[in-house]
């Protein structure tokens, strides 16, 4: 235990010593600074109290905020950035540096260590998993009311766009969120910061098991770290903004891993009896359930674990009924266990009277910008006098154009390509849903790795990364009475995109290529 310890210890020190390392613990420590600024504080949060004795509630402390959050931003994506698995070309930039064996969990801890104490980042959400947890404490389903239905201290802290609106979340979500509740007191600001726990344990769990996948199918583990666990994203947005999306997804790729079980040491199985690829899938169907419990996306990845390990082969009628049997058994255990947990949290299925909840405000998702735009013309016209049957119809038909996609995808791509079928899969879902945030993309993200994507993939996705980590900037400056900084900051960050795109290539696809990598993954034992 103590060599152990000690080795652990050595990867964090070793990774300290890394200058890129440093720079983004540097970028993370500045936006938990940049944090305790009015962008987020809720008025009755301690740390107004602690701004006003000082007299720095004012203009100051937003510009100072937004200035520091905004570096602290561009530190950790440069940092993002030199710690990239690559080649380097011939004439590549000759003060770029190729580091062969730093840890990526050392780094992802080292990253998140400034987050774990501070006010959730770029997100009020975790307000509201608390506010719900004390609904729940109190006897009053938060499915059917929403945190305003219980004046106080826990209701005044959610963003008054919430207060009032039901849960959309699963059961036991809420649960977890009530049970911490009870861990700290009762204490309205500290419950908000500790939904941060099962946030960090949903990254452990990425962060232990993503790389293991790509193990086993030999593909590239120290990308798929770098991609999956060091992504800006989701130290920013599953570490810092504590959302109960990480521990959703954290489930779901133990999940997978589980259902990657009998590809090890061989290749999986194509055809044959009932049983090929042995019955491991239907423990991942159980984990898969279990996610759905967090949140109910997950219940896509159900589909999947029986093609893992035992592919759909051919549309002939034998190998079609035995993998629809399959994929139909997958979805009763996974809604069996989903079924299970629901009853004895006692808050049933009235999640379902939620489910447009998060499509309620305007977000960047497509359906609702589309939305929006039918909504005007009508509008212009006077042919709504409603004002949402715009906005209604851009939902449906998004939801309708996403689902045949996804039927496509699902008897195409997860047939021979199951991992590229979830992380596409997600994508779909979050594309076409009414609502957009950034750590929904991450739903796909984390496996896109896992695809085995193409330069180009690769490319578009860091692109779209960085647009998502403008827009939470902006977005958080535009709180703050500091757009500009913001804009400002997002030019710099482009430039710093495009810089590192150009003297970079990405690494082979070839298992094989891993002594070139800068950035070493740990595999399995």
């Amino acid at each position: 235990m103590r060599d152990w310890s000690s080795a652990r210890w050595s990867d964090l020190g070793h990774a300290l010593r890394i200058a890129a390392v440093r720079r983004g613990l540097i970028g993370t420590m500045l936006i938990a600074l940049g944090t305790i600024s009015p962008a987020y504080l809720p008025r009755n949060s301690p740390w107004w109290t602690l701004l006003s004795s000082w007299r720095i509630e004012g203009a100051p402390a937003k510009i100072a905020g937004t200035v520091v959050t905004m570096g602290g931003l561009l530190l950790l994506m440069d940092a993002w950035f030199r710690l990239r698995p690559r080649h380097m070309r011939p004439d590549s930039a000759p003060g770029l540096q190729v580091y062969s064996d730093v840890k990526h969990w050392a780094v992802l801890a080292l990253w998140s260590l400034p987050f774990l104490l501070a006010p959730p980042i770029f997100s009020g959400d975790a307000y509201s998993y608390a506010a719900q947890g004390w609904l729940v404490h109190n006897g009053i389903n938060p499915y059917y009311y929403g945190p305003g239905v219980l004046p106080g201290a826990f209701a005044d802290q959610v963003s008054w766009v919430w207060r009032n609106t039901p849960s959309p979340y699963g059961p036991l979500s809420m649960q977890i969120s009530n049970l911490l509740l009870h861990v700290f007191g009762f204490d309205p600001y500290l419950s908000a910061v500790a939904q941060r726990i099962p946030a960090v344990v949903g990254v452990v769990l990425i962060a232990v098991f993503l790389p293991r996948i790509a193990v086993r199918l030999d593909i590239d583990p120290a990308f798929t770290a770098w991609f999956g666990t060091l992504n800006p994203l989701l130290i920013i947005d599953f570490v810092g903004g504590a959302h109960n999306d990480s521990l959703m997804m954290g489930l779901v790729v133990l999940g997978l891993w589980v259902a990657t079980t009998p590809v090890r040491g061989g290749p999986v199985t194509t055809g044959g009896r009932w049983s090929a690829g042995g019955w491991w899938w239907l423990a991942a169907a159980a984990v898969i359930g279990l996610a759905a419990t967090i949140k109910q996306p997950a219940l896509l990845a159900a589909y999947v674990v029986p093609l893992i390990s035992r592919r759909w082969s051919s549309l002939r009628v034998r190998e079609t009924v035995i993998t629809v049997t399959r994929v139909l058994v997958s979805f009763v255990v996974a809604g069996g266990v989903f079924a299970l947990v629901s009853m004895a949290t006692g808050l049933d299925f009235g999640w379902y009277n939620a489910v447009s909840v998060p499509g309620s405000v305007v977000t960047p998702a497509p359906a609702s910008l589309f939305g929006q735009l039918v909504q005007a013309v009508l509008g212009f016209f006077e042919l709504d006098p409603t004002g949402r049957a715009g906005v209604a119809f851009a939902h449906t038909l998004f939801l309708v154009i996403g689902g045949v996609v996804l039927t496509i995808g699902a008897v195409t791509i997860a047939r021979r390509r199951p991992m590229a079928f979830i992380s596409w899969g997600y994508l779909v879902v979050v594309l076409a849903s009414p609502a957009l945030h950034s750590w929904y993309m991450l739903w796909g993200g984390l496996a896109l790795p896992l695809a085995r994507p193409s330069a180009r993939t690769v490319t578009i996705a860091i692109w779209v990364n960085v647009s998502l980590l403008g827009y939470d900037a902006i977005d958080m400056a535009w709180r703050n009475n500091g757009a500009a900084i913001a804009v400002a900051a997002v030019a710099a960050s482009i430039f710093m995109t495009y810089h590192h795109q150009s003297v970079i290539k990405m690494p082979p696809r070839e298992p094989g290529s891993a002594a070139h990598l800068v950035l070493a993954a740990r595999q399995d034992q």
